[in-house]
This record gives C-alpha cells, structure tokens and sequence, in this order.
C-alpha cells in the first residue's frame, strides 16, 4: 500500500552597548535570545541615531548616474540593455540605454547596493546618495556566476530573458495552494513535489539538496532536510540553483535552493493583512467546522530615517488536508502552526551595511502520514519547536570591493508520538493499533562566514577573486523508542512479527570548516570563465575533500543574443547527524509465524555502520545553449548529467543464525535532464513553456525511510531503480496576463509522467524489480484571478487585492494512493483522488 501524501558596526555609544550586553548576558532560552535580539537592534539604532537627526529635517532627494562597461584585454565596451538595480531606503530598476548610460531621479538620500547584470555578467558595490548631489560610478561587469537558475523574485525588472524572474505582481498572483514560497519553486522545469509531499529539485531527494535563507542553512542537521518556514510576505526571492558551481555553495549532491527576504521600507510605514476569513470544512455537502483559518500580518517601515528600517510578519495557520478516499470526518490531517519573522537593516554610514533578523516557526502536524490504508488511529503526531538568529554585516572599503561577515544560531526541536499505545498491526488493506516508533530530537547550530571580495584586476581581461572560510559546529541528542509490529496475511492470521530492543538515547556533534576562492575571468566580451576551489572537512568523517569548479560562458555572435555555458564540478554532501550513533538504534527481530501460529524462524538483527562513514561524491557537468531570438522570444536548450556515489544506504544482511541491518557508503544514484523551454513577452502577456525529459535512477533504501520522522517498519534488501520522484516526462505551462477591467490572470498547467511505485507481497517483500509500476499520468491545470480596488475612507485611499483561485480546473483524476500489494483483492486499484478545490483571496493594503 502506497500513499502520496503531503506529510559588527565600527562606532560605539557606551549605554547602547552596556544596554545590550547586560540583556544578553547568560541568554540560553528562546525567551532570552528574543531579548537579545531586541538589545541588538536597539544599540543599533542608539549608534545612528545622532547621524542621522539631521537627515530626517529638509532632506532632498538626489541622483544618480553612470555607465556599464566591460573590459578585455582590448580596452572597455559599453554594454547596452543592462539592468541596473539600487537597493537600499528605495527600491528602484531600469535599463541602460544603447551607450550604456543610465540614470535615477529623485533618489532618497542614504546607503544603496547598486547592482548591474547583463546575460552571463554582474557588478555589485556601494554607493553613497547625498542630498541633492548626484552621484556619479562607472559599473565594470565581470563575469556571473556560471549556474542554471531560475527566480521567483520581488524586486527584478521584467526582461525577455529564459531566466523566468516572476516579480513581486506575479507571487501575489500565482495559484499557490499552501501559501508557502517553497510551493512555487515547482513553476520551474526539473522541479517536482514527489510522493511524499516534499519538493524535489533536479533529480536529488529532498535531504541531498542545500537550503539557504540569506546565505545562511536553514536544513536540518539531524536529517538534511529544509527545516525552516517563513511567511511567504517577507521573501523577496527565491532562486532555484540547478548546478551552483561558485565554489561558496558546499555540503549538498543536489541542487540549491536559497531565499533572499524582503529589505524594510526606509521611507514610510506600511502594514497588510490577508486571510481574515477563514475557510469552512466541506466534507461531502455537509460542513464540518473550520477548514483553514490562516491570517497574516506584516508591517514595514523606518526606524531613524535612511538609516535603518524594520520588518515583522506573523502568520497563524490551521489548515486541514483531506484523504478523500476516507470517512468524512475521518480524512484530515491538521496542520497547526506559528510563523513569526522579524528583522531589522541598518546602514550606519556610506561604508557600511548590516541586517539583523530572528525567525520563530513552532509548528505540530496531528495524524502525519494519514493515507487511503493507514487511518488516523494509526498515524503519528509530529511537533517541531524551533527558531533562527542571523545577523550579516558588509564593509565596503571601497566602491569594489566587500568584506561580508555572517553569523546563525539555529535550533530545531522533533517530537513524534503515536495516538495510542495499541499493538501496530499491518493489514492488507488497511492498518490497525498504535504507530511502532516515537523520536525525540533536540538539535542546535552555530554557522559563521566570512568572505571577501577583491577589486577587479586586469590581466589578460578582467579578474574577479573572491575568497571566504566557513565554520559549522552542530549538536544532535535524541531517545527512538520501537514498539512490536505484526504483519496480518490475506487470511487474516499473524504472519509475522518484529520485536525491538530497548530504547536508546544518543548525542552527536560535529564541527565542519570550510575555505572556498573563485576567480571570474572576462577574457573578452564573448568569452568568459569562472574557475574555482572549495576545501571542506568534517570531525565525523574526519577527512578533507578539494572540489574543483570550472565554467565557460561564450557569445556565439557579436549581439550577445546567443549564450553558450558549459560547466563541471565536483560536490561532497553533509554527513546527518542521525546516521553516526546508526548502532546505538534499538535492534529487531524479525520471527515468522506459520499457517497455525507456531514459530517458523526468528533472527535476531544489530545495526552496524559498515566500516566508516564518508560523505557522498556527485561529479556533475551540463551544457546550456540560450537565444534571445526576438525581443519578445527567448529561448534555452540545455541538458546536465550528474552522478552520486558513496550514497547512503540501509540493507539487511542475514547470518545463519543472526543478522545485521546494515548502514554503508554503497549507494549511488544518477540523474539526466535534456530541457527545451521558452519565453514570449508582449505588453499585456507573459508565457512560459517547457519540455523536461529526464531519468532519475539508483539505489532506493534511503535511510531515513526507514530511521526519519515517518520510518517503515519493514526493511527489506536493498534494490536499484527509478527514484520515487521520477518524471521521465514533463510539461510546464505558465502565463501572466493583464486581462479587462485591471484583471490579473494567471494559470499554470503541469503534466507529467506518473510516478513509480513498487509491487509488494502480504510480506511486505518486493515482487519483481523495483519501481516496475507507475502512478496514473498527473495533470492539473490551476488558475488565480484578482484585481486591485482602492477604497476611499476620511480621504484616505485603503488598497484591497480580491479575487480566487481554482487548483486543478478540470477536476482531472489525479490519485495519491495505490494499493500495491499483489495479495489484496484490489491490487492496482488507485485512490484518494485530488478534487477540484476553490479558493478566494482578500488582501488589505495600508
């Protein structure tokens, strides 16, 4: 039975500090730290305060202006059509013109980044904006970092390009069921929600893949996986890394997924709430209480004018999940959760920059694993209690040149328990009893970065170095209880049982350091490189990796309309912290039971790491051909290879008399991806479309299926074949039309091949090679329609943003659940069908 369910500033004040201190002092409690957070940022704004008091009276906006250029080994270029943003007090964007002169007007005084890009090129530096002066650079590009990305980003401008930036209009607008800024990352092609509800990217398992929120991880270091949540109203970007080669990004075989957030409004104050109305509980023509109740609230503005700003979003969420193949009031799952985020940017003087922030997201999941053939009784509860401090400050000793240092403090709190204590019984076709396993993990991580960005040197073209050290330290102790299981036949007799040792308890730290440096070398205006090395180690594996990274960037005409990337690199994943005290886990024995109850076979099984644990490998390379065929029409080809080996995985091996579960390096898995897809841009219409065949292959006894926060209870040999996740096919829709009467509409279409699944016996043992069978082909199409209103009340204008959505239009059969087992009478029958599901959508803007 198988169920695709969702489961430091330089100058100081002596009070401030003395303020700060004495707030932080012997500060361990999530309590404790709130304070300390408070005390940072209100030192913060003690140090600005006298700078900038006369800033706030009969200030004058100023300007802005220059030029982008290139430099080769033949002189400097102009680049035309670059877009030039400046972030900082204001948010602002445009385009240089066809000499490469830009310009912005009316620009608040204050500290602004200022950032060029162009196909395959950047330039990022500082810049100072004084009361009605004008400030003057010259932006020289340099060569991008060569990575396949896509953005789903607040702040970029619209351009006809392949990199498919959907701006701030577009995640207001897009049909997003969860509400979440992860739910949008399968917009791009090679990302999928697999069976199991998470997100994977590119081929990778949901723990191969990194996680970073402002450059800082955010996964979980007992078992790899994102263990953050954020209201979706304070991200400004998330960007989707296929092949992140710049050698910074270490510590994952997968791709990337990294979250930049919002900047606080400099300037005024303004506040918005949506989800006021909560939804009712549907279930077949009745209601049923409460559906989702889910209000957010977010509130932007200045602290000292130009010189610091604050934002705050809190996001209360209950939300119930049918399995429409159940009772009524027996299907749901119940989400309940908290999500606060609050940060503060402080730019103290021209040189200087810093964001301070702290994330909450306690969270409690009731009936986690609910399926068509395992009901509520014999789910498990799951609670996460957790919270983020970061804090990030830039020095920039001069235009080109940054020193960035960073600092996190993550913890992350796992309970899982059963409803009861009942006997677990796996039945054919359903489940019965209490669930077997109960966790309790308590874990904690210290991150620090320091990286530096060196001026441009000129040296046959154009050299840009960048150097950084990064140092983790992380902390796990956890207790895993096992309880009996039994296996009941088709006839209804016991068939088999497994009993499990006593509960243990275990602890494990691990420090990782790491040196990266990278070198982006513009040879030409049609040619560029990037090249770079990464140095990293463990005390877990207790050994040091080089991973080299190489990329090439070539202009095939003199337009720059015709993009060839090519690169290759070498990646070592994250040991998780559940897998060293692997043989400490409580051991099993797994007897059999013949046709009249008696004792056929008992062996009795250790765990055992086999030999010592080493960090997988994935060597990777891709090729990537971009057009801009029109003004309005850009396309891509591209294709990327990558191959993991020294993966982990769990198999048992039987002895004569005993046997051991085994937990090797012996694993490997593969991925292939060839991807066409396009770009059509006209005033009112924005389409994308894509084509993704690819394969996903390895080794499928995953660890954490059978040790993570839902294990299996039967652990049979290990197998390769098609991931869960594999989507040989794929097809992606999008559209963002500017429809009659202000009508925002915007559908997305996704059609794939159905995902494998596995054939198994009343043994629970696999039948045939692994993967052999596939899940009905998925489509769905989803449709957001809103349009903006303005309400006029004591001459003021209050901004409201309604409409709906409709998630899968066509109400297509789309089932989650199989009965897999050859011995049930409805082996192969497909349930739990996702129905169509509306949805409206009322936003308050002040």
């Amino acid at each position: 039975m198988l169920h695709r369910g969702f489961i430091g500033i330089l100058d100081t004040k002596t009070d401030a500090v003395a303020f700060a201190t004495s707030s932080a002092t012997n500060a361990t409690s999530p309590r404790c730290l709130t304070a300390r957070f408070i005390a940072i940022v209100f030192s913060a704004i003690c140090l600005l305060h006298d700078d900038s008091a006369a800033a706030q009276i009969g200030s004058r906006a100023g300007s802005v202006k220059g030029q982008v250029v290139v430099v080769d080994s033949t002189g400097s270029s102009y680049v035309p059509g670059s877009v030039i943003s400046l972030d900082g007090p204001e948010h602002l964007s445009t385009e240089a013109d066809s000499n490469g002169k830009f310009s912005f007007q009316s620009v608040d005084p204050g500290i602004y980044i200022i950032k060029a890009t162009a196909p395959g090129l950047d330039s990022l530096q500082s810049i100072s904006v004084a009361s009605g002066d004008v400030a003057e650079l010259s932006l020289t590009l340099h060569i991008a970092n060569t990575t396949t990305d896509v953005k789903v980003s607040a702040n970029s401008a619209d351009v006809t390009t392949i990199n498919q930036t959907i701006d701030q209009k577009t995640i207001n607008n897009a049909p997003n069921a969860d509400e979440r800024f992860e739910t949008l990352l399968p917009l791009v092609p090679g990302v999928v929600r697999g069976p199991d509800g998470r997100i994977n990217m590119k081929g990778a398992r949901n723990t191969q893949s990194g996680a970073l929120v402002n450059s800082a991880n955010v996964t979980d270091p007992a078992s790899g996986g994102p263990a953050i949540n954020l209201p979706i109203d304070v991200v400004s970007s998330v960007q989707v890394v296929s092949n992140p080669f710049d050698p910074q990004y270490g510590r994952f075989t997968g791709a990337l997924s990294t979250v930049e957030t919002k900047t606080g409004d400099y300037k005024k104050m303004h506040f918005s709430v949506q989800n006021i109305v909560p939804r009712l509980r549907d279930r077949d023509g009745t209601i049923a209480g409460l559906d989702a109740v889910t209000p957010r609230l977010t509130l932007t503005g200045p602290l000292v004018r130009n010189r610091a700003a604050f934002m705050q979003s809190f996001e209360y969420r209950i939300v119930r999940t049918p399995v429409n193949s159940l009772p009524p009031l027996q299907r749901d799952t119940k989400l309940e959760g908290f999500n606060s985020y609050t940060q503060a940017d402080i730019t103290p003087n021209s040189r200087q920059t810093a964001t301070v922030s702290l994330a909450v997201y306690p969270q409690k999941l009731d009936y986690m694993g609910l399926s068509t053939f395992t009901p509520q009784p014999s789910t498990t509860d799951f609670k996460q209690r957790g919270y983020q401090v970061y804090a990030q400050h830039r020095y920039f000793p001069n235009a080109n040149t940054i020193l960035t240092s960073q600092f996190s403090y993550k913890t992350y709190d796992v309970d899982i328990n059963a409803q009861s204590d009942d006997p677990y019984r796996l039945l054919v076709d359903t489940t019965e009893g209490g669930f077997f396993n109960r966790q309790h993990r308590r874990t904690t991580r210290y991150e620090a970065i320091e990286g530096y960005q060196f001026a441009p040197q000129t040296f046959l073209g154009s050299h840009h170095f960048n150097v950084g050290v990064d140092f983790v330290h992380s902390d796990l102790d956890g207790i895993e209880i096992f309880r009996p299981v039994e296996l009941v036949g088709a006839t209804g007799n016991v068939i088999e049982g497994i009993s499990f040792s006593s509960p243990s308890s275990f602890g494990v730290h691990q420090n990782e350091a790491a040196f990266y440096s990278s070198d982006r070398w513009a040879v030409s205006n049609r040619i560029s490189f990037g090249l770079g090395i990464r140095i990293d180690g463990d005390t877990i594996t207790d050994s040091i990796h080089f991973e080299p990274r190489a990329g090439v960037l070539l202009s095939l005409t003199g337009d720059g309309k015709t993009l060839l990337k090519g690169r290759a690199g070498i990646f070592y994943d994250r040991v998780p912290l559940m897998f060293p005290p692997f043989a400490e886990l409580p051991g099993r024995t797994v007897t059999l039971i013949g046709p009249g109850g008696e004792v056929s076979s008992s062996t009795a099984f250790v765990n055992q790491i086999a030999g010592s644990l080493e960090n997988p490998r994935s060597t990777t390379w891709s090729l990537e051909l971009d057009r801009q065929v029109t003004s309005k029409l850009a396309v891509r080809v591209a294709y990327e290879n990558r191959n993991t080996t020294r993966d982990f995985v769990v198999s048992p091996v039987i002895g004569s008399q005993s046997g051991v579960i085994s937990l090797s390096n012996a694993g490997s898995d593969s991925y292939r991806e060839f991807q066409v897809s396009g770009r059509y841009q006209i005033n009112r219409l924005v389409l994308n479309g894509s084509y993704v065949r690819s394969r996903a292959y390895g080794d499928l006894n995953d660890p954490l299926l059978f040790f993570g926060n839902y294990p299996q209870a039967v652990i049979q040999v290990d197998q390769k074949g098609r991931s869960p996740y594999d989507a040989p096919n794929r097809f992606l829709f999008s559209s963002d039309i500017q429809g009659p009467w202000k009508l925002n509409i915007l559908p997305v279409y996704d059609m794939h091949t159905g995902f494998p699944y596995s054939v198994e016996n009343e043994f629970r043992e696999y039948v045939g090679p692994r993967s052999s069978e596939r899940f009905t082909r998925f489509s769905s199409m989803d449709l957001q329609i809103t349009r903006p209103f303005t309400v006029h009340f004591r001459d003021k204008g209050l901004k409201l943003r309604a409409g709906g959505s409709v998630f899968n239009v066509f109400n297509h059969d789309n089932p989650r659940d199989v009965q897999n087992i050859r011995d049930s009478a409805t082996f192969g029958s497909f349930y739990n069908d996702a129905w169509r599901e509306y949805r409206g959508k009322l936003v308050f803007q002040f």
